[in-house]
């Protein structure tokens, strides 16, 4: 019994989906980076990783609501 090796019709989970906004987001905007680019001023505006992995779960939790549907609530 042979498995196709693409199925046809596939769905994507809307956490993949939110993931895949994440990275994009967090790419473009250069959130996650250890070093900046301004001379000078080297570690000043560097946040600990902490407040990084923060940072990062609140803007997956809006990328999940985002593809949901569900959007803001301000």
């Amino acid at each position: 019994m042979d498995q196709p090796t693409t199925p046809v019709n596939v769905s994507r989970r809307n956490e993949d989906i939110a993931l895949d906004l994440l990275k994009f987001i967090a790419t473009t905007a250069g959130i996650g980076r250890t070093t900046t680019t301004s001379p000078g001023f080297a570690g000043a505006s560097a946040s600990k990783p902490e407040e990084q992995v923060t940072h990062l779960l609140e803007l997956y939790s809006r990328c999940l609501r985002t593809v949901e549907g569900k959007g803001e609530a301000r």
